[in-house]
């Protein structure tokens, strides 16, 4: 058990209490009798004495370049608040998102809108099943009057690419994605091109219609740092866009407010940002927790899980804690960063089984049983 106090991780079920009946709620959680968080160890500073964490005006130039992109986002998209976090979150850590929610939801709106605030390029394309990896990454092309191949390439090739509707490609053309997003390059012919930095891919999904489409491999659901679900506006914020559509908002051309060397500035600042050992081990519980359930959730929740988290979970809970600190206006993480993101983090990664889709058990249910079952730090 030595390795598991250490993470912040709650003894399992078979060493406390006798476990609750299945269908009867879980427990409450005594503080108390949970081990406690090893001491953090003081900040350290790299060789030459320059401080490793963010300085005050440094924080205040980033929370300020952040506030001026926000703005700008709050002029044309209505609402979706916890959108605008996630498209923060993944411009500072250049991290890919995967958006879910049914056709109308401003998705393609909040993209282009960031993209337009940073001076970013923007290419959309529209997933259909005839759609080649050529399509995407590129081809090489015959010059008649040089006589030789000219490489063209493909829309990929931006800093924001929104792929509409990702599940309406082959599993042949979404795996051509790969590459781009994890190596952040294609391959033409026998030569390789390098994406422009910062890169993004925003893919968004319709879990409406099924009919010719073609789900996700978990390979690539796992490049996805984040996987947000959209809901439908507010009476009162469906009615504000129709205000601001009449008085002409959307008519007007965009107007950029930092340029991409900002953004990558940004990004160096996200990676400074202070995370204290207890939350790293409350994260690398978190994931711990997903690939042993049994021991930690009441065993009904358990069954349904049929594969856990990989490291990468780990690795996308520091770096987007850190982004959403940042955006928040501090220069450190806490535990609140880890719960707001855990649904974004690992929804798309904790694989349940073809009984909780007959049951009606969603995995966000499944999430917050595991996080309930850690002590927060």
């Amino acid at each position: 058990m030595q390795g598991n106090e250490s993470a912040g991780l709650m003894p399992p079920l078979h060493e406390q209490d006798p476990a609750p009946v299945e269908d009867s709620p879980a427990a409450p959680i005594d503080d108390a009798s949970l081990p406690a968080a090893p001491p953090p160890p003081g900040p350290v500073a790299p060789a030459g004495g320059a401080s490793r964490y963010l300085e005050r005006d440094e924080l205040e130039w980033a929370t300020t370049t952040i506030g001026t992109v926000s703005d700008a986002f709050d002029a044309k998209v209505v609402g979706q608040e916890r959108l605008q976090e996630t498209l923060l979150v993944a411009l500072l850590t250049g991290g890919h998102v995967l958006l879910e929610s049914v056709p109308g939801l401003a998705k393609t709106t909040a993209a282009q809108t960031i993209a337009e605030a940073v001076r970013g390029t923007f290419h959309r394309i529209q997933c259909t099943p005839d759609l080649l990896p050529s399509d995407i990454v590129g081809t090489q092309v015959y010059n008649q009057g040089t006589g030789r191949f000219d490489t063209q390439l493909g829309p990929v090739h931006a800093n924001f690419v929104l792929l509409d509707e990702i599940n309406r490609s082959s599993a042949k053309t979404q795996s051509a994605m790969l590459e781009a997003m994890q190596e952040r390059q294609t391959s033409i012919g026998d030569r390789t091109y390098r994406l422009p930095d910062p890169f993004l891919v925003l893919a968004t999904q319709n879990p409406i219609e099924q009919e010719g489409t073609y789900a996700l491999p978990e390979a690539q659901l796992d490049r996805f740092m984040l996987k947000d679900v959209l809901d439908y506006p507010s009476p009162a914020e469906e009615a504000d866009m129709l205000r601001r559509i009449d008085s002409g908002v959307y008519a007007r051309p965009p107007r950029p407010v930092v340029d991409l060397d900002d953004v990558l500035c940004l990004q160096a600042l996200t990676r400074r940002v202070y995370i204290d050992p207890a939350i790293t081990n409350y994260v690398v519980g978190i994931t711990y927790v997903t690939r042993h359930p049994a021991d930690y959730i009441q065993a009904r929740l358990a069954s349904y899980v049929q594969f856990g988290a990989s490291p990468r979970a780990s690795i996308a809970f520091s770096s987007a804690a850190r982004a959403r600190a940042l955006v928040l206006g501090r220069n450190h993480v806490v535990p609140d960063d880890i719960k707001a993101l855990a649904h974004r983090v690992l929804r798309h990664r904790v694989v349940l089984g073809f009984e909780a889709a007959a049951d009606e058990v969603r995995v966000e249910t499944i999430i917050d049983a595991m996080i309930a079952g850690i002590r927060t730090p």
